[in-house]
């Protein structure tokens, strides 16, 4: 049975071959397909529609140009876009490594050398954000150069990675946000130094007003004494019409150092050798020791303040001992923040406390003093309060004073006036017969061990 139609098959391919070969070339196609042995057997055929052979190889020619042409410009964008992310990279570490760097040195300012933190960003705050400032505007110019690119690709048929561009818009929107990180800080340097610098120039005009007068008085010759600060104040009496007043006030102060030479032998308490008063408090500074209680120190008393913590305390003890009839050097510093104070005896510190007038400011435009309390501002004084001794070199900062700054006046190391309130002959008037500004002993002579 195989054999028959082996036989068969190989018949009609000899048929069919000989019918083929003796046909002229017609020009068409035929094609040939498997049909089932229950079907039709006459080898049915299709044609196929006539084909120029030189327009066909055009055609497929211009195809693979096309596509050539198509692949390579896909290829340039994947390259220009994979340059783009590693160029935001680079950005955006810069500047997360720049945030986690100090603004600046303790003390520093623009001027000194410091690392720069983003490679082309200068270090003046105004050109630092004038340069952000470009350097985001770039960035999103070449986020919408290459949005545009994306669309050009979409009109010739070629697709944009959309996984791309999400990482771009990603990128580019975290760096924004560093970027604007960084130009608040910047904003934030920029008013911090901007107040440092206002502090600082007022504490040197104050200086140097306290030196042109300090250069005054000695321009005048300062009377009987050796130089305008070489004076007492001598009080000899308790009575309430003997004092000295002092003609500067203070300004508003948020801490104050207060120091003076100051002898007495009164008994019992020295009395008030120093008080400022104001308008609706008489009581704003008071330096005072009456009775048998030790020296204390007034700020804010007897008054309600609306600035006064309710919690602090208006009144500190102070652990200094001066009525021995020799003289001492003293400091009182304070300071409104936690209401922190600490008090000097001829140069040691002997004591320190808290919360003595917290968060109150030393108010401005009052009387300063010298020996009475006031009751009011300038007047109505107690002789029961009154101070009895000798006074010398008051002086007043509008800061709290080291400690080697109050030990070098308090050892004769060095001289300094205050430069809020100066000790100055011109600076103190003396009211009551029996007052006197005397010149004062030389600073070795003052020494406890003299």
């Amino acid at each position: 049975m195989f054999s028959l139609l082996y036989g068969l098959l190989c018949f009609c391919a000899l048929g069919c071959g000989q019918l083929a070969s003796g046909q002229p070339d017609d020009g068409k196609r035929y094609i040939c397909r498997a049909v089932p042995l229950s079907g039709d057997v006459s080898c049915p055929v299709t044609l196929l529609p006539e084909l120029n052979t030189g327009s066909q190889e055009e055609e497929l020619r211009n195809t693979v140009m096309q596509l050539r042409e198509t692949i390579l410009l896909q290829k340039e964008n994947i390259s220009k876009q994979l340059g783009t992310i590693n160029e935001l990279t680079n950005k955006l570490s810069l500047c997360a490594s720049a945030t986690d760097d100090k603004k600046y040195e303790k003390g520093g300012s623009w001027g000194k050398e410091k690392q720069n933190t983003m490679g082309d960003v200068p270090r003046d705050p105004n050109d630092t954000i004038d340069s952000l400032g470009k350097t985001m505007q770039g960035l999103k110019d070449r986020l919408e150069n290459l949005e545009q690119q994306q669309m050009r690709a979409n009109v010739s048929g070629t697709s944009f990675p959309s996984e791309l561009r999400d990482l771009l818009q990603r990128r580019l929107g975290e760096l924004e946000k560093q970027l604007l990180k960084k130009v608040s800080n910047l904003e934030e340097e920029k008013s911090m130094l901007s107040n440092a610098t206002a502090a600082y120039r007022l504490k040197t005009e104050s200086t140097l007003n306290a030196l042109v007068e300090r250069i005054s008085e000695l321009e005048k010759g300062g009377g009987d004494f050796l130089s305008p600060e070489q004076f007492k104040l001598s009080l000899p009496q308790r009575t309430n019409y003997l004092y000295g007043r002092i003609t500067k006030s203070l300004p508003e102060m948020y801490a104050f150092t207060l120091c003076m030479w100051i002898k007495s032998s009164a008994s019992p308490g020295i009395g008030t050798p120093f008080s400022y008063g104001v308008p609706g408090q008489a009581n704003e500074i008071v330096l005072i020791e009456w009775g048998n209680n030790p020296i204390e120190l007034l700020i804010n008393d007897k008054a309600s303040s609306f600035w006064l913590h309710k919690s602090a305390k208006r009144v500190a003890q102070l652990p200094l001992e001066v009525r021995d009839g020799r003289w001492h050097h003293i400091c009182v510093s304070w300071t409104t923040r936690d209401g922190q104070w600490e008090a000097y005896q001829d140069g040691g510190k002997l004591g320190t406390g808290d919360n003595l007038a917290a968060w109150h400011p030393i108010k401005p435009g009052g009387v300063i003093i010298l020996g009475q309390e006031q009751d009011v501002v300038g007047g109505r004084f107690d002789a029961g309060q009154a101070f009895v001794g000798e006074l010398s070199q008051v002086n007043i900062w509008d800061r709290v004073l080291k400690p080697v700054e109050v030990q070098s006046m308090a050892n004769c190391s060095s001289y300094m006036p205050g430069n809020v309130i100066s000790w100055l002959a011109s600076n103190v008037e003396v009211f009551g017969r029996g007052a006197f500004k005397r010149p004062l002993e030389m600073c070795q002579e003052r020494l406890p061990n003299a």
